[in-house]
């Protein structure tokens, strides 16, 4: 188990868990930093801040998680120490959670087709404060038993291709890149295979101003990582990783800090951040 995990989502988005309880998890497992990065939100990022002043030996990197529109596949953007409290930053997501609600209650309405119908007042109750998504979709079907595990319900109607599934309004990857950037975070790259053509991508991303790439992510195997550490140097960016932990399936999901992020590459982000003198990386994460 690594001591460090920079990609965990909580109920601000579609996480099992609070900002509170992540942080709370994550000390008791032992780590000493952790990343917040929530879909289109960074809501959890101050509660999470707040609640880590309990856990001296823990330490709360800022983070957020952006969808974007990829003709490649389904390009997600990371930004580390992203000032959380930026006014256009915070007004951009607002809009483009917006879109989420119109989305979700299409993908209602397809289900219907199928014979499931399901509240949307309950819909919402799921989410709670978090932005509506496909994860909350799929506890509803769960809890009136159309489906009988989470994994059914994108496997037959919610994942992209399948007969409910909604497109939403998004960013590009270079718009997130930019918006980050502006909003003083250091931009990476997730789970990179998630499209096509990764290098193609990340050159383009690279030229925009990404910093980093995901590479010691959830269920990638040694020869993945061994390909992505070679794009990592190739481009000269730092390799980077995390969990993509939401706690939705606590039986078959990987835990908190449960991959092999290696703290070189933590240190090398924290360094990089301090070095562009981001107000959230003078945190006394390591020993300047």
């Amino acid at each position: 188990m690594s001591k460090a995990d920079l990609h965990i989502h909580t109920t601000v988005s579609d996480g099992r868990y609070s900002p509170e309880e992540i942080v709370s998890k994550a000390a008791g497992l032992g780590l000493t930093i952790i990343a917040i990065a929530d879909h289109d939100s960074v809501d959890g990022v101050e509660p999470a801040l707040n609640a880590a002043r309990a856990f001296p030996q823990l330490s709360v990197i800022p983070n957020i998680e952006i969808s974007t529109e990829y003709a490649g596949g389904d390009a997600h953007v990371l930004g580390y120490f992203i000032d959380h409290t930026d006014t256009e930053l915070k007004a951009r997501l607002e809009d483009f959670r917006n879109s989420r609600v119109t989305r979700a209650r299409r993908m209602l309405s397809r289900l219907e087709e199928f014979g499931i119908y399901l509240d949307w007042a309950r819909v919402q109750e799921i989410a709670g404060e978090g932005a509506i998504g496909r994860p909350h979709i799929a506890q509803a079907m769960l809890e009136k038993e159309y489906i009988t595990s989470l994994k059914e319900a994108f496997d037959r109607y919610l994942a992209k291709g399948k007969p409910a599934y909604v497109e939403r309004d998004k960013f590009t990857p270079e718009e997130a890149v930019e918006l980050i950037l502006r909003a003083n975070g250091l931009p990476a790259l997730a789970h990179p295979f998630t499209v096509s053509d990764p290098e193609k991508l990340i050159v383009e991303l690279k030229a925009a101003g990404l910093v980093s790439i995901e590479v010691y992510y959830n269920g990638y195997t040694a020869e993945q990582i061994d390909e992505l550490l070679q794009l990592a140097h190739r481009h000269r960016l730092i390799p980077s990783g995390g969990t993509d932990y939401h706690g939705l399936d606590e039986e078959h999901e990987t835990k908190i800090g449960d991959i092999a992020l290696p703290m070189e590459s933590v240190e090398q982000i924290v360094a990089l951040a301090r070095h562009r003198g981001l107000k959230s990386a003078m945190l006394p994460i390591f020993p300047s």
